[in-house]
């Protein structure tokens, strides 16, 4: 299946149907009157968060949304159906953006099952008997129904993960990822062999998070160098961030520092979250050699170094007890009581 995060479709709720002009013409019945029933209401759009999508690859196809009109009224004061709501599903972590200029979020669906009605569709016409007063007693007047809403809308996917993987390309990023979860994430010795986000679910000690792997950062992919930087918005909602450093690369510290200043450049608070910075590929190095590139790498960073080896498998428990000790903890500004209320632990 192809990966798409990102798509422009059209939405328009259901129009009313139109009243009906109707007059009551029965045998034995001395006097008739206006009978015309109101339309039917038109269907709304909805959008649905679902479990199952991790693409807006279907859009793609399928770019226009009409909801179904409101059917129009009857006599003997019958009033017309209202037209079914269209429901739109969509990846869960799919944000609708505005038309005008891509950036005004107008809903965000985190959560599974989440529906939100996004346009409501127009009311059904008045039809001729609710027009009857006492100076007007037979009516002919009716309401054509009132339009639905339209709508050019922007669709951006970012994927929800519990922790994202970060590094320049060949970092052994999605080595990584294959040998701790049930990601087939494709490895080659060229840079990009990632071209799109991948997912995998680790299952650690009991429990189990989500890692999102994405394209490696190279320098100026800020200002759209190698692929750029369009994919880290797949990371925003990631708890922690696991900045991978090739051991064999010349300088381990302006490794480092290339893609820090490439997630700086992005912004978007990325640069504010809990970071594991890992060493890898240290099969191939000696003891000693690993403890000065560790060394090296910490004063740059700041933070503690960990050793692994994706390809080993050296190193890995380690890590993985630090991204689950990472992800177990509360988000920011929740409520600690209500997490323990809500039964539990669960990192997604």
């Amino acid at each position: 299946m192809h990966f798409l995060d990102q798509a422009k479709i059209f939405v328009k709720s259901g129009d009313g149907g139109p009243g009906a002009v109707s007059f009551r013409r029965e045998k034995y019945i001395e006097y008739g009157g206006p009978d015309g029933g109101n339309g039917g209401k038109g269907g709304d759009i909805v959008f649905e968060a679902v479990a199952g999508l991790n693409t807006l690859i279907d859009f793609r196809y399928t770019q226009h949304f009409k909801a179904r009109r409101g059917t129009p009224g009857a006599g003997r004061d019958r009033t017309g159906a209202g037209g079914d709501d269209l429901v739109i599903q969509v990846p869960i972590g799919t944000q609708i953006l505005a038309d005008d200029d891509e950036r005004t979020l107008l809903l965000d669906l985190t959560k599974e099952g989440e529906r939100v009605r996004f346009l409501r569709g127009g009311d059904g016409g008045r039809g001729n008997a609710s027009y009857k007063t006492s100076t007007n007693r037979a009516p002919r007047q009716h309401g054509p129904g009132w339009p639905g809403e339209e709508a050019w809308v922007w669709l951006r996917l970012k994927l929800l993960a519990d922790a994202g993987l970060v590094g320049l390309p060949n970092a052994g990023k999605s080595t990584f990822i294959n040998a701790v979860s049930n990601a087939q994430a494709k490895v080659g010795a060229y840079a990009f062999t990632t071209t799109r986000p991948q997912l995998g679910v680790v299952s650690h000690k009991g429990h189990e998070f989500v890692v999102a792997d994405i394209p490696g950062l190279i320098e100026g992919a800020a200002d759209g160098a190698g692929i750029g930087d369009r994919f880290l918005g797949h990371i925003e909602r990631c708890r922690v961030l696991l900045h991978l450093v090739d051991a064999n690369d010349e300088d381990v510290a302006t490794s480092y520092r290339i893609v820090r200043d490439e997630l700086e450049a992005y912004g978007e608070g990325l640069t504010d979250k809990p970071v594991v910075v890992a060493l890898n590929k240290v099969d191939t190095l000696d003891e000693e050699l690993i403890a000065a590139l560790s060394a090296e790498l910490e004063a740059e960073s700041g933070y503690p170094v960990m050793a692994l080896s994706g390809a080993s498998g050296a190193g890995i428990e380690a890590v993985l007890d630090k991204l689950l000790e990472a992800v177990g903890q509360p988000e920011p500004g929740a409520d600690p009581d209500e997490d323990e209320a809500s039964g539990d632990w669960s990192p997604i």
